[in-house]
């Protein structure tokens, strides 16, 4: 996809977030799930939601204008 949009000018990236604070995880997700999931996390830690955001927001900006078929993880290292 990235090599027939970048014909255009268009950039195509992926975020790959990790486990993220949000009503659905805190409600929906039993603990023992997401403490599973955090013993494997290097930092420990989900992430805020501001946290992906803000790499989204960086690739849809111009300081990103040169970044193209990359997957960027968001995700506190867990599956490293």
């Amino acid at each position: 996809v990235a090599r027939e949009a970048g014909a255009d000018g268009v950039t195509v990236n992926a975020v790959l977030p990790g486990l993220t604070r949000t009503p659905t995880i805190e409600t929906f997700m039993a603990q023992k799930f997401k403490d599973a999931i955090l013993r494997d996390t290097p930092l420990g830690r989900m992430a805020e939601p501001e946290e992906v955001a803000r790499v989204i927001a960086f690739l849809a900006s111009d300081d990103a204008s040169f970044i193209t078929s990359a997957a960027i993880p968001v995700s506190g290292g867990w599956g490293v």
